[in-house]
């Protein structure tokens, strides 16, 4: 199949918003093109985006996605993928948000981080990572598909921007040299009961590599880096979660202040 052209990319991107705000799903890109590739699909994530922006949206961040094995194995994928945070997805914790907003809502827990300075380039160590870290902190990343189920592959969710939805963001915290993060396990609860656990190393064997891993991603597509002052999420430690109404999720660890999303 022909590689897909401009007016195919500014399409796709039209019908990914309008399924969105109209909260009516459609088929997966890759029902039509099976082979669609990961560029082209960035190249309709970023059409998105920019429409995003053209309508008073502002760029805060980026997310890692499918970092963790257990996320690989539940979306059937073996490579990672990344996402655009944009400020109008970002909640504080607890936080009250209408189920009814979104379509196939799922919840995940994750180490996030705020930078202090920028980090670019192909091969970033850890070391400069950590070093650009200004704050630490729990998140919970609210997913969803604007597709007509979640069997998709990921090229299909690279264009739906990494199926971000929402991010709710738990208090910031310095990240202290002793603090090791991927020994940090994460425990989520709905309701007050614990659903579900994960060790900051299920996200490429330490959370920080998911830095390294963005920057060398935007770095190759000519997108620059990752900026000062960005909330990066590193991915979910655990399997995703059904969001269901009249929830309460909460996540929390040893050395990170809980986060929380009330769910109506």
């Amino acid at each position: 199949m022909d590689e897909p052209d401009d007016r195919w990319i500014a399409a796709t991107a039209s019908a990914l918003l309008a399924a969105e705000s109209e909260r009516v799903p459609i088929d997966a890109l890759t029902v039509r093109r099976p082979e669609l590739s990961l560029e082209t699909a960035y190249r309709v994530q970023g059409e998105g985006v920019a429409r995003r922006i053209s309508g008073g949206a502002r760029v805060v961040g980026h997310k890692a996605g499918v970092t963790s094995r257990a996320m690989q194995e539940q979306m059937g994928v073996d490579e990672s993928d990344s996402g655009v945070l944009l400020d109008d997805m970002v909640l504080p914790t607890a936080s009250t948000m209408a189920r009814s907003v979104l379509m196939q809502p799922r919840v995940e827990a994750e180490i996030a981080f705020r930078l202090g300075r920028d980090l670019a380039g192909e091969s970033v160590s850890t070391d400069e990572a950590r070093a650009a870290v200004e704050t630490v902190f729990l998140a919970l990343e609210v997913i969803d598909t604007r597709f007509t189920s979640w069997r998709i592959t990921v090229a299909d969710s690279i264009a739906d921007n990494a199926s971000c939805a929402r991010v709710v963001t738990g208090p910031m915290v310095p990240l202290d040299a002793d603090m090791d993060l991927a020994a940090e396990p994460l425990v989520v609860s709905v309701d007050g009961t614990a659903v579900a656990t994960g060790e900051g190393r299920a996200v490429l064997g330490d959370p920080l590599r998911a830095l390294t891993w963005l920057a060398g991603r935007l770095h190759r597509a000519g997108g620059g880096g990752l900026r000062a002052g960005q909330l990066i999420l590193a991915g979910a430690v655990h399997a995703s979660l059904p969001l269901e109404t009249r929830s309460t999720v909460r996540a929390h660890s040893p050395h990170l202040p809980p986060v929380e999303l009330r769910v109506r």
